[in-house]
C-alpha cells in the first residue's frame, strides 16, 4: 500500500511539473496586426509572424530586449515597433520579411515605468501613404500619466507633435 501511494506521488509530482514547464513555455501572444494574408504579433518580447489562418510562425526579432507594439506599414513592406534595448523603449523599422531593426527615435524614455502605466515611445499606426510612424510618447508630459502623440519619418528625423496636447492613443 506505502508503495501505491509513494507511486501515486511520484506520477502526481511529475504532471504538476511537466505541466508547469509548459505553462512556463507559452508566453501570451500579444499586439497582432493583420496585413492582407499574415499577422504579426509579438511573443516572449520578440516579434513573430504567422499567415492569417494559422499554422507555424516565424521568428522576426531575437533580441534580448523586447519588441511590442508592431504595426505593418500600409503597403506591407515594412513593420515598425517599440523597442524596449538597454531599458529604454523607442520607435523602430525593420523589413516584414525581417532584418537589422532601424532605430527612429533617441529621445530619453521616462520608463521604466509602473508596469500598469504602458511604454513609452509606443508605437500607435502609420501614416496613410506610409511615410510617418504615429508614436505616443510622454517626452513633453507635465505629469507621468500624460502623453503626446508624434510621427516621426519612416527612414528617421525629428519626430513631429501633432496638434492635440494629451491623447491615450491614436490612429488615422
Amino acid at each position: 500500500m506505502k508503495n501505491l501511494r509513494t507511486g501515486r506521488l511520484a506520477v502526481m509530482f511529475f504532471l504538476v511539473l511537466f505541466s508547469a514547464q509548459a505553462l512556463a513555455e507559452t508566453k501570451l501572444l500579444r499586439f497582432p496586426d493583420l496585413h492582407d494574408d499574415r499577422v504579426v504579433f509579438s511573443h516572449g518580447g520578440d516579434l513573430w509572424m504567422a499567415p492569417d489562418t494559422g499554422g507555424t510562425a516565424w521568428r522576426l526579432t531575437s533580441h534580448p530586449g523586447k519588441e511590442l507594439f508592431p504595426k505593418f506599414s500600409p503597403d506591407g513592406r515594412y513593420i515598425a515597433f517599440t523597442g524596449q534595448y538597454s531599458g529604454d523603449e523607442q520607435v523602430f523599422v525593420i523589413p516584414a520579411a525581417g532584418g537589422e531593426p532601424v532605430q527612429l527615435t533617441w529621445y530619453p524614455a521616462t520608463g521604466p515605468l509602473p508596469a500598469r502605466w504602458g511604454y513609452d515611445n509606443q508605437v500607435q499606426d502609420w501614416s496613410p501613404d506610409g511615410e510617418r510612424i504615429l508614436f505616443r510618447s510622454r517626452r513633453d508630459a507635465w505629469s507621468s500619466s500624460t502623453a503626446t502623440l508624434f510621427t516621426v519619418g519612416k527612414s528617421g528625423g525629428l519626430p513631429e507633435r501633432m496638434p492635440m496636447p494629451v491623447s491615450g492613443a491614436g490612429t488615422f
